[in-house]
């Protein structure tokens, strides 16, 4: 698979006046390779903010509507209405040459796309703006950034809920509103370039039964094979190659697409062939079966030791006294879990991330605050960051609405964010401040969301319990940076097993393959400055033992040129993050892993890593098992 990455479309950041299309789509599902549009909105505004057309319809999906308790869409109210082919002219001229707007835009432009290939023609959007992300960059103070919520924030009547219509004229007004925030706060907006959706690397395909068997290791001389060894197929097959593998899957084997260290055994004809399975498989010493004695192996294969299956939630005992919303526990300090050993040498940044002292009681001045620190040296403003993290509070690295305190070290007065710091009166200090910090009091906002919980690097905590309403959503892990134009950065994921392998190539999620088959793990990517992967960690297969969020940059700076890296996580992408972390002591690393979601017994526990490889994501990806070609 290829690691190029598309560009962001980086010009006009300053100016909020453009021509928009307001989007809502309500779908029969939430996966747009297979799922449908039912009804759709979409209202024009002007650059000034006036609205200038509006146009809704219901369509026939040719399918069943999905939750219809959600959306109210019955198979009977959508039959009759026209399909996507006959309104897709007069969407598209509404839509071309404006920016698209959506609430999580990805979603609504993603399911456009499909629709539009479907109805053998391209989507005309080449812009696209996401309400959400504008507003986790605005960061309100808001309870959560639902729509319905930043509506009653901003003072936008909604009247039907799931409605296209009704939907897409509150986000209008919420759009007007958000805008209006972004100027005064002078923020770049979030705009994302959209690339033609209509590449063969979006076409449906049939998802990777996972292998219900752990891996036992390699046969010996002879065999037999276990249920659970991992193997690989190379070169030209008597029997097709697609019969062959259906046996060994049916037999309980796990057919892999790559050679690693942990790969039970290749079946090659031609051990000479100088395929890069054939060499890799001579690398780590892996056995090499021929055709006759894989075929003689299968008729034997011996039982093997299934995944344990996390228990079902009427298992678990929550404690009465405590409510989805705090079933976080205080985060906590485990072993370093090793990580994948990557061709050219270990990791940049220590393996085993540095330890927390004291206890909850000790006195936190900053808990609950939100503090920007500007200039110094990439080591002071590391270690500035730290301090903060270390008195209780938030280390910013954006300016937005949710700043309580801005931090100036040397040469920070030069910073272009100065002058809008300065008209808007927040509080600053000098770099002794964080010595001992001096404070007022902060106001209370009615509604406001509680603060997350700051995790240092290596930190730890249990996700709610299954059966939360909290644990009933996508989990996500957000990564958001510093606005910059030296070069692009990328947030990916690996779904892993036991050995830190994936299970298929498709487990490796990434802009160029943005969910994985079963569509359990997606990344949403709605803004130059943050991505977002989402993980269904009730579906995810008792294989999956971990799912790791990573960056890798594109070009040749580093994370020492980026800076900080800001994680958030949470229950959804509209709800508060729950759990937030900075990480910033990277210097020469092209990769970083940020974030570990993994499996402790019955739970899922969050943990934050920082730890950096000077490689590329090529290499990255090569150490958990994914075949990619530069």
């Amino acid at each position: 698979m290829s690691l190029l990455s598309p560009a962001f479309d980086a010009s006009g950041l300053r100016d909020y006046a453009h021509d928009w299309a307001v989007v809502d789509v309500e779908t029969s599902g939430l996966v747009a390779r297979r799922d449908r549009v039912l009804s759709l909105a979409v209202v024009i505004l002007g650059p000034d903010g006036e609205q200038t057309d509006e146009f809704s319809t219901l369509l026939d999906p040719g399918c069943d509507p999905g939750p219809v308790h959600v959306h109210g869409l019955t198979a009977g109210r959508l039959r009759g209405a026209p399909v996507f082919d006959q309104v897709a002219p007069r969407i598209a001229a509404m839509l071309r040459d404006r920016v698209l707007v959506a609430h999580n835009a990805q979603f609504d432009y993603d399911f456009l796309a499909h629709e539009f290939a479907r109805a053998g023609t391209a989507l005309p959007v080449a812009r696209r703006l996401c309400t959400l992300a504008l507003n986790r960059r605005v960061d309100p103070p808001t309870e959560d950034l639902r729509l319905g919520t930043l509506a009653a924030h901003y003072g936008v009547p909604q009247v039907r809920a799931h409605d296209a219509l009704d939907d897409t004229r509150v986000l209008a007004g919420v759009l007007r509103a958000s805008l209006r925030e972004a100027a005064r706060l002078e923020l770049p907006l979030p705009f994302v370039s959209c690339p033609p959706r209509q590449d063969p690397r979006f076409a449906p395909r049939t998802p990777k039964t996972p292998c219900a068997y752990r891996n036992p290791g390699r046969p010996g001389p002879g065999g037999p094979l276990v249920q659970g060894m991992k193997v690989a197929i190379t070169g030209e097959t008597r029997t097709p190659r697609a019969e062959l593998e259906r046996q060994a899957v049916e037999a309980g084997l796990n057919v892999m697409g790559s050679v690693s260290r942990h790969t039970s055994a290749l079946v090659s004809n031609d051990t000479s062939s100088g395929s890069g399975k054939a060499r890799r498989a001579l690398a780590e010493g892996v056995p090499v079966l021929d055709e006759t004695t894989f075929a003689r192996l299968l008729g034997d294969v011996r039982p093997g030791t299934r995944h344990e299956r996390t228990p079902n939630a009427e298992t678990l005992i929550p404690s009465p006294t405590t409510s989805p919303a705090t079933a976080l526990v205080p985060p906590v300090q485990e072993p370093s879990v090793p990580t994948p050993p990557l061709p050219g040498g270990a990791p940049s940044t220590p393996s085993t991330p540095p330890r927390t002292t004291g206890s909850a009681s000790q006195d936190r001045p900053l808990s609950g605050r939100r503090v920007l620190a500007l200039g110094g040296t990439h080591p002071e403003a590391v270690a500035a960051r730290g301090r903060i993290v270390e008195l209780g509070g938030a280390a910013a690295i954006n300016l937005s609405a949710s700043v309580t305190d801005v931090v100036l070290l040397e040469g920070g007065e030069q910073d272009r964010r100065m002058k809008r710091i300065t008209a808007l009166a927040f509080p600053t200090h000098a770099a002794a401040w964080l010595d001992a910090p001096v404070i007022t009091p902060l106001p209370r906002q009615a509604g406001g969301p509680a603060a997350p919980l700051v995790l240092p690097r290596g930190g730890v905590i249990d996700l709610p319990q299954p059966g939360c309403s909290s644990s009933a959503v996508p989990w996500t892990v957000t990564a958001a940076w510093a606005q910059q134009t030296s070069c692009e950065i990328d947030v990916v994921a690996f779904v892993v097993d036991e050995d830190e392998q994936v299970c298929c190539d498709e487990d490796f999620v990434f802009y160029g393959a943005p969910e994985n088959p079963g569509g359990t793990v997606r990344l949403h990517s709605d803004g130059p400055t943050e991505q977002t992967i989402g993980v269904d960690l009730a579906a995810l297969p008792p294989s999956a033992r971990k799912v790791v969020v990573a960056a890798a940059i594109d070009g040749s700076p580093t994370f020492g040129d980026v800076g900080a890296i800001h994680i958030s996580s949470g229950p959804g992408p509209s709800a508060a993050p729950l759990a937030q972390a900075t990480l910033d002591a990277a210097t020469t690393e092209r990769t970083l892993l940020l974030a570990e979601l993994y499996r402790r017994g019955p739970l899922w526990r969050l943990r934050t890593v920082g730890q950096g490889y000077d490689q590329g994501l090529g290499a990255l990806a090569r150490g958990y098992g994914v075949d990619v070609s530069d």
